[in-house]
């Protein structure tokens, strides 16, 4: 009996440490569990390896020898940029740019600065904008969870004013880089612009809401798939390949001046003289670019000779003409020729 007991208690032990070993394990796992592995919604989670790209991406080129700063605003009812807009709600992991910059300033992931009117945007621990003060100024309905580092907001897919997001405010620099020999353009910054209609008196405002630089979204747009062909619709770009690429469309309203001034400050508010202005600055900039490349047509060059200019080509084909001996005609014999022979059999 004794022997009995003795084994029933070592097998009980032997339970017992089974059991615990068990628990150390899976505790273990959850500690080893990275942080981006658990995540409470679908916003894009950062790896090391992602923020490290986006450093060296966002790295302003050291040899910049030429700089055009301008901004445009991007209506979204156009088609062109129609890709910024749709979905208006959230589908599985889809979402448009605003709720995707929504999203990711209630879960504390970037930061937005103040909108001046008239001023360029400047990004300073004093011009940080309070998320929560954006909610209360746009009158969004909100739930708030935690308190100081750790606060988040919660903000219902219903209630998140994307279908009002139709415009945005983006600020580009046109830049050539001698050591690289590139010339290209670069998304520095961006402003959603909520646009609302009062309809009891059937006014429209257009409510710029915060500055937000570009390569904070970077990272998380390069991750957000887009459909942009109604023909094709695998979802082959992303938000960020959209800026990138240049696929939106939009008008200048203004260019980095010394005064600061706005396009319609600089030569009025007639849309004729905005228009002539705005495709003025685009011609600048292909001609810029085409005068960096684009080498002389030695043929059309013209020399003058004899108070007339004649093209190269021309004269070359001349100079050779003249040069080329005349082929001198054969002369006719006097002999009479010989008669030739019919080969052509006679009947008989």
């Amino acid at each position: 009996m004794k022997s009995l007991h003795t084994i029933g208690l070592i097998l009980a032990l032997l339970a017992c440490s089974m059991a615990s070993f068990s628990q150390n394990q899976d505790s273990q796992r959850r500690t080893r569990q990275r942080p981006s592995e658990t995540v409470s919604d679908n916003t894009p989670v950062l790896t090391e390896r992602a923020k490290i790209k986006n450093e060296e991406a966002s790295k302003t080129p050291a040899h910049i020898v030429w700089l055009r700063e301008m901004y445009r605003n991007i209506d979204l009812k156009k088609d062109n940029n129609a890709a910024l807009y749709y979905p208006v709600q959230p589908i599985g992991d889809r979402m448009n740019l605003f709720t995707t910059i929504f999203k990711l300033m209630a879960d504390g992931k970037i930061t937005a600065y103040n909108y001046v009117l008239g001023r360029q945007e400047v990004f300073t621990d004093n011009q940080k904008v309070d998320f929560e003060e954006i909610l209360k100024k746009f009158q969004i309905l909100y739930q708030k969870q935690g308190s100081g580092d750790n606060v988040r907001y919660i903000v219902d897919d219903g209630d998140i004013p994307s279908s009002e997001a139709l415009e945005y405010q983006i600020k580009e620099g046109w830049y050539f880089d001698a050591a690289t020999g590139t010339y290209k353009s670069q998304v520095t910054a961006i402003c959603p612009l909520l646009v609302r209609v009062d309809y009891s008196i059937g006014d429209t405002t257009r409510n710029a809401m915060f500055w937000i630089p570009y390569e904070n979204l970077r990272p998380y747009l390069s991750r957000a798939m887009i459909m942009t062909s109604d023909y094709n619709n695998v979802m082959t770009y992303s938000i960020d390949d959209f800026f990138t690429k240049n696929m939106y469309k939009g008008d200048i309203i203004k260019t980095v001046n010394m005064r600061d001034l706005s396009l319609a400050e600089q030569v009025g508010s007639d849309p004729e003289n905005l228009k002539l202005a705005q495709d003025s600055i685009e011609n600048q900039l292909k001609t810029f670019r085409t005068q960096l490349w684009v080498q002389q047509d030695t043929t059309q060059v013209v020399s003058d000779k004899g108070g007339k200019k004649v093209s190269a080509k021309k004269e070359s084909v001349k100079k050779e003409k003249e040069e080329k001996p005349k082929a001198v005609k054969a002369e006719k014999s006097s002999t009479p020729s010989t008669p030739t022979k019919s080969v052509r059999r006679t009947r008989r």
